[in-house]
Order: structure tokens, then sequence, then C-alpha cells
């Protein structure tokens, strides 16, 4: 028997097309240096997808010398290059958009880290392949070990060369398929020197610097060893597979150029342990930071979020404490820290940040990474340092509490103090003007007046400063305790400004959720997502509701300040990046990747599985904000993103309810039409018969009595129809209510002249104690509650009963009542008189069962009159309906 073996290009078809719709694939040709044939095997790749009946697109392949390489995209679909220009010079570059427009299955996008040129929609090129991912486009692209952003630091200790072009591993491992491209080191120096990589310039810098055979040796090792690695951490992979850890690693963030490499050496520890990453930041109360550190604290919180960090801001003065403290509270078990050479002299110095860590918590495991420089980096100045500004009215304070001083200070040497109470009283007005001044200039200066001032006016021989060298020691001891004593006082001041500038925000974050869970509707939510997001920040902020047909609404604009202009954030390039948001589901705009000339940080407001709406944070020249601040701000948008969802569930919810009803009155008004029409036309049919079969032998009065009972079952059909034609309008919203004055004395005229047949058989009356008695309504429908009404008393009630229909002003509306001295209703009934289909009972002589609509259409009409009908004994005997209406003033002149 013939073995069947599998088609491999159907395989391959099937491979590629038998994804999760909405999400294409990703692989990556992966090599340790260039020119070990990554493009090469993605361009076979490609056509091996192209002859199994793939649409595949060459969408940017760098162009290389080396013809065997460029040969292979012969056959191959190329997508036109972008061209822009930079400085005088015409770059060209991968087209996202014609890519997106032209959609093919499959795409080719070499040299995945990549920077983009400027004018490009995001910064580096991974961004635009995760684009290319999220719109359901397969991508096959290259890159290279020394490309990966945790090893980047490891790859330049080996080679001496440090790239800045560099991806995220979380992208590497999220890949689908990761493919090896490998060859022997020797082999590759052999293709470099017959100058199948590079020219011939460019092969010898390249032998001299980078590609040595221990270099080459050292980055094959990396890259077989990372692709294993890829399996464990794969997101593919088996999690009951992955060992579970209790770990808990921890790294200081700072603005220290090596902090880089203790992100990506933790990283890697973290990914090895399978444990938790958190990454701390001790802000003290000092100065701000410089623009060039502050510059490089920013870039290494977005390297740490890179690398799967979580960021934490803590505040203190002593950062040892802090860590140690943080530590011992969130379960930290090692914690990773740089170290840089320290200048020596000849005392000993206060202890380093290791050494204070392993006195405060012992059995905390610390790693140290050393820095690779060989001198400290002098700390440089700003060419215009940030100087506190002058304040004329601290000044004054501080010389009016000097000058309180010496008015106390001359009182205590008129009655004889010694001149130690005297220094004690200036050390005192030292510490005041440190806490009623905003500067520190003014307590040093405070300190060095104070000791001049004793000098000059209570140190023999007076007003002289500094004739007596006895005294040089005791001056020098002053101004120490009290400059030391004024610098206490500022921190403690500032560590509390910092308190409660956290505990503001903090508290922020808990008002948000309060006010978000009492807020109902999605304006409401929005407005309150706003305001909290000022406070915080105190930006203007825009915000674009998404609306179920999945594109934006009109931005709702929020500025700081009333009659703020925030035209720079609404025209139609800032709205572009808005929309990108919505549809791709990530952060766009300012201090991001991804169009980042724009005016504002765009981010998206996300329910359980889509986009509710898109934030826009202004930031133009504004610094961006602190990752403490940004935190909060994305946990506010995350509340309102729950509060908008929980809004759409509750509508969605009302939504399938009133289906759920009208859904129920279709299927009991087609059980009562199949149930209680039955018996009116069976009479009609039988009675129609007698007289088509008998008419010629039928008596006259035989032949009336049986027409008569053929128009009462008619017209009950009739009033059947009509209630439910009323009934099912009221219930779709279609019937429209036009209230106009109209006099009560005419609509129970009109009303009684549509009775039912056997009303005269009951006696009715009208009583008015006002002729001109007029109430708001629509005649029409209240002419049908009437007819309703006294029709089902003439139904229920015995021939020879009384009927009374009556109206009389109360206060502002009209009390119709309708009485009757029949049976009555039970009380069990008067509960569920007014609902639909339900019928008190069925003692009627003609045997016919009412349906219910009746009364219930009543209660549907006055309600929409904004009335109230109700159903009450009638002492001695029957009922009393009565319902309001808004009454009306008769205008004699009409």
């Amino acid at each position: 028997m013939e073995e069947k073996r599998p088609d491999p290009q159907l395989f391959l078809r099937e491979e590629i097309q038998g994804e999760t719709p909405g999400k294409g694939k990703l692989k990556i040709f992966f090599g340790y240096a260039a020119g070990v044939g990554k493009t090469y095997a993605m361009l076979q790749a490609a056509h091996r997808a192209k002859n199994a009946g793939v649409d595949v697109v060459a969408g940017y392949i760098e162009p290389h010398a080396r013809p065997e390489t460029m040969e292979l995209l012969e056959g191959l679909e190329q997508l036109p290059l972008r061209e822009l220009s930079y400085k005088g010079i015409t770059l060209r570059e991968f087209d996202l958009d014609g890519a997106l427009q032209r959609h093919p299955r499959l795409i080719l996008v070499d040299e995945l880290a990549h920077t983009n040129a400027e004018g490009s929609r995001h910064v580096k090129r991974y961004q635009d392949v995760e684009e290319l991912l999220r719109a359901g486009i397969h991508v096959y692209t290259t890159v290279n070990v020394q490309h990966l952003e945790s090893l980047n630091d490891v790859v330049s200790s080996i080679t001496g060369v440090t790239v800045s072009e560099r991806i995220p591993d979380s992208l590497f491992d999220a890949a689908d398929q990761v493919e090896l491209v490998d060859i022997e080191p020797a082999e590759l120096l052999e293709r470099l020197e017959e100058g199948k990589i590079y020219r011939e310039k460019q092969a010898r810098q390249a032998l001299d610097h980078f590609f040595s055979q221990k270099n080459l040796a050292a980055l094959r090792e990396i890259a077989l060893r990372r692709t294993a690695d890829r399996l464990g951490r794969s997101p593919v992979a088996p999690l009951e597979g992955r060992p579970k850890s209790s770990e808990h690693i921890l790294i200081c963030l700072s603005s220290a150029p090596s902090n880089a490499k203790v992100i990506r050496t933790a990283a890697r520890m973290a990914e090895a342990f399978h444990s938790q990453f958190t990454a701390l930041y001790v802000k003290t109360s000092d100065t701000d930071l410089e623009e060039d550190s502050s510059r490089r604290l920013r870039a290494n919180v977005r390297l740490a979020e890179e690398l799967g960090a979580q960021i934490t801001t803590v505040y203190g003065d002593d950062p040892a404490v802090q860590i140690a403290e943080y530590a011992r509270a969130g379960g930290i078990s090692k914690i990773i820290l740089g170290r840089s050479v320290q200048k020596r002299g000849l005392f000993p110095g206060k202890k380093s940040l290791v050494d204070q860590l392993s006195d405060l918590a012992p059995d905390l495991d610390v790693y140290i990474i050393p820095d690779q420089q060989q001198k400290p980096v002098p700390r440089k100045s700003p060419a215009h340092p940030a100087r506190e500004p002058f304040s004329p009215r601290d000044f004054l304070k501080m010389l009016g509490i000097l000058g309180i001083c010496t008015g106390m200070g001359f009182l205590f040497d008129f009655v004889g103090f010694t001149s130690a109470n005297v220094i004690m009283v200036y050390i005192l007005g030292v510490l005041c003007v440190s806490i009623f001044t905003s500067g520190r200039i003014y307590s040093l200066l405070a300190s060095l007046l104070s000791v001049l001032i004793f000098n000059f006016f209570f140190t023999y021989p007076y007003f002289t400063l500094l004739s007596d060298p006895g005294y040089i020691a005791t001056f020098g001891v002053m101004f120490l305790v009290a400059f030391l004593s004024s610098t206490l006082t500022i921190r403690v001041k500032r560590q509390a400004v910092q308190s409660a500038w956290k505990a503001y925000r903090t508290q922020i974050l808990l008002e948000t959720s309060q006010k978000l869970q009492k807020a109902e509707q999605q304006e409401e939510i929005l407005s309150v997502t706003a305001t909290q997001l000022i406070k915080l920040l105190e930006r203007p902020v825009l915000l674009y509701p998404a609306g179920e047909d999945g594109d934006l609404h009109e931005p709702m604009v929020f500025p700081v300040n009333p009659g703020d202009s925030l035209a720079s954030c609404l025209t139609p390039a800032e709205q572009a990046v808005a929309k990108w948001v919505l549809i791709n589901n990530k952060h766009a705009g300012a201090t991001t990747g991804t169009l980042p000339s724009a005016q504002c940080l765009y981010m998206a407001v996300r329910g359980s599985g889509q986009v509710l709406a898109v934030a826009g944070i202004a930031i133009g020249e504004k610094a961006p904000p602190e990752s403490f601040e940004k935190n909060l701000m994305i946990a506010i948008l995350d509340e309102c993103g729950l509060a908008l969802e929980k809004d759409r569930m509750s509508r969605a919810k009302q939504k399938m309810e009133e289906a759920a009803k009208q859904e129920a009155l279709r299927a009991n008004l087609l059980r009562a039409i199949s149930h209680d029409l039955r018996t009116p036309l069976t009479s009609i049919s039988g009675n129609a018969g007698i007289l088509m079969e008998n008419g010629g032998v039928l008596t006259e009065g035989k032949k009336q009595s049986l027409y008569a009972s053929i128009y009462d079952d008619a017209m009950w059909l009739v009033n059947l129809v009509e209630n439910l034609l009323s009934v099912t309008r009221i219930e779709n919203g279609a019937m429209a209510i036009q209230k106009q004055p109209e006099l009560l004395e005419e609509v129970f005229q009109e009303a009684l002249a549509h009775l039912d047949r056997k009303a005269s058989e009951h006696t009715i009356s009208v009583q008015l104690p006002d002729d001109l008695l007029m109430a708001d309504m629509d005649a029409r429908l209240i002419v049908q509650v009437v007819i309703n009404i006294v029709n089902n008393a003439i139904k229920y009630t015995p021939p020879g009963s009384h009927i009374q229909l009556s109206a009389r002003r109360q206060g502002d509306n009209i009390l119709v009542e309708v009485a009757d001295d029949g049976p009555g209703i039970p009380d069990e009934a008067k509960a569920k008189l007014f609902e639909m289909f339900y019928t008190a009972g069925n003692d009627r002589g003609d045997s016919r069962r009412g349906m219910g609509l009746g009364l219930s259409l009543c209660k549907s009409i006055i309600h929409a009159h904004g009335g109230e009908i109700h159903v009450r004994d009638n002492l001695p005997k029957g009922c009393r309906f009565t319902f309001t209406l808004h009454s009306s003033e008769v205008n004699p002149h009409e």
C-alpha cells in the first residue's frame, strides 16, 4: 500500500494562514553578526511561501553588496520606499502606510532594530512591525544578537563597541518563530576577506575592530544561549512548565550613566529566576536635577519599563534607609546596585550605599555591578545654574527677625544676663528665619549676620568687628550651630512638602475611585476623570469618547484655566494621533516613540477588550510627567475604563431587558390571540352559518338575535384590535402625545357615545360641579381611557347597576372618577389589575374572556400624560377607578 505523504507547500500555507484572526505572526531570522546569511535565509523562506500560494511582498530589504542575496529579490513584489528629506539628504525608508494599504499576507522587513528617519510615524522600525502585526499581516524580519536590549552591555564589554540601535527583549521573546542562522566564525571571516559582506575599505575596518575570531566566537555563544533561553521565556510555552519563584529583585534608578547596565543585568537575572522585578527611585528633598541628569533619569526609567520592571517612587533624604524599608515591606530578596570608583582621602568618609544596606538589611542579598569607568565622572554645572528667586518680602522678614533678636539682646544685657543667653536668642532667630522664609539663602545669610551683629553689639570692644581673637572660636561655633539648625529645619520643611504632595496625589486616586463609582452617564464619567487628571498634572486634558461604531466622537476639552486656548491640540494632525491610538490600543504622541512631534500625550482608556476613549494630556514645552505621576495617571484612566465599561454593560443590559420585554409582549399577544379570539370568531362563523343555511325558516326575532350576537362579537374584536394597536404603539414609543386644553364635559359626552351596546342595561350618570372644568390632555386617548374603564364596569357588574362618571379639581390637577355599585374587586387582584394580560375573573354571561389589555392601556396613557391611576373600594359596595390630569384654566375671552 502506497504511503500518502503530506504536501509540504500545503503545510506551509496552512501554517501561515491558520493563525488567530486579526493578529499577524512574526518570524525572526536571528544571527550573531552581519554576514551570517539572515537576509538570504529570509528571502529563501519568502520564495517557499510564494510557491505555496501565499501573497508575499518585500517591504524593505537593506541594500547589500552581495549579488547572490540581491538576486533572490527577483520574482518578489517590492513595495516602493518612502523618501524623506533630512538636512539636505534624501533618505529612503520603509513605507508603513503603503504596506497597510497593500495589506499582503506576508511582508519582508529587513533590519528590525533600525532607527527611522525624522518625520516617520514611529521612531523605531520594530514599532512599524508591531503595527503590521496588529493589522493581521505576517512579518519576516532579521536581527543580530547585539541589538537585544538586555545584552547590549554584555556585547559592548566583549567587542568594545556600543550599539545604539536596540529592540526590547519582549518583542524577541513574543515572536512566533525564531530561526537561528549560524555559520562558523572562520567561514564568516573568509567571506569578509573575500568582500562578500562589506566593501574593501569597510571590510578592513571591520577586521581591525569588531570582526575578530575571539569576538565572533563569544557572540556566537551568546546567540546560541539566548535562542535556547527564549524557549523558557516565550509566552507561548506552557505556563505549568515554568517553575514558580518567590524571588523579588530590586534595582535603584538614578541619573548615573552606569545605571543602564545595572537595569539590564537585573532584567537578565529576573528572567533567569522567573521573579518579580522592581525599579525604585528615591527622590530626596534636594534641588531639582540638572537638565542632562534629568534626561538620563527619564531614559533609565523608560529602559526599566521596557525590560518589564515595575516603577516605584519613594521620598526621603536617606536613600539607604528608604531602600531598606521598602525592601523589608515589599518582600525584596535581592538588590542589584552599581558601584563607581570613589575618591580616597586622608580621613575615612561616609559609608558607601552598599555598606549602609548591609548594616540596615543584613538578610538582603546585594549584588554589585562594577562601573567600567576608571575614575568618577565629575559633575558638570549648567551654564546658567538655577537660582532661587530673590524675594524682598523674605529678606525683610529676615531683617525683622534679626532686629527683634537684637532688641532682646539689648534687653538681656540691660538686665544683666550673660552673653551666652544672647547667643541662644540669635540661634532661635536663625531657626525662625528658616521656618518663615522659603529659601536656603536667607538662613545662610541670617547665620552669618547673627554672628556679625552679636560681635558688633555685644562683645568688647563694642561696635567693632573681630577685634578680640578670643571670640573667634565662639563665633565659629555659633555660626556652625545656627547654620546646621537652619539646614535641618529647611530639610524638615521640604520633607513635609514632599509628604503633602504624595498624600495629595494619593488622595486624588482615592477620590477618583469614589466619584467614578457614583457617576452614571458617559459624559459624567469622562468629566470626573478629566477633573482628577487636571488636579494631578495641572495640564489641559482632552477626552475623545469612542462610539460603539468604532470611531471617535468630538473631543471634550478641559483647560486648566477657563479661557485658555487649546487650538494647537485640536488640529487634524493631533486628532489623527488620537485616532491611531484608538485603532492600535497603544500610547502615542509626545514623550513616546510613536508620532513624538505631537503636542499631547495620547493614552488609551481601555475596557476589558477594547478602547472606550482616548485621553490627551497637553505636554507642549513642559517637562514630561514623572514616573510616579504617570503611574497614577494610568491608574485613573484604568478606573475610568472600568466605569465606562460598567456604563456600557448597564445600557446593554437595559436594551436586552427591553428586548426581552418586547419578546414577552409578542409571545403573550400571540398566546392571547390564539386562545381568546377563538370564542368570538367561532360564534360569528356559527351564527353566520345558521343565517346562511336557515335564513328562510327563522323568525324575525331569531334573526335579530343572531345579528346582535354577530355585531357584539365583531365590536369586541374591533375594540380588541384597537387596544392591541395602542399597546404596541406605546411599548415601541411610537405614540405621540399631543396635549392641549380640553373640556371634561365634552370628553365625557364623546366617551358615552361610544360605549358598549349593553350600556343601556345600566344607569350611567355624569357629575361635574363646574361645566367649564378643563385639563391638558390628548382628547382622543383620554376618551379611550374613559371608554375602557366604563365598559369594564358594564361588563363586570350586573344589569341595573349604577355607574357614575365625575370630575373635580384637586390642587393643580383634575381628579376623574368612575364608580359603580357592582360586586367589587378582591384585594389580591387590585395590585395586579393594571398589569398586561391580567384578568380578575371570567364570570361573564357571554362566555367571552377579556385579554387584560384595556386597563393596562389606560395606565400607560395616564402615565404618558404625567398622571396616576388607582382603584379602590366604593363604599358600601362596588369599586372606584380614579386618575389625575393636569388642570388648565379657562380663558373667558376665547
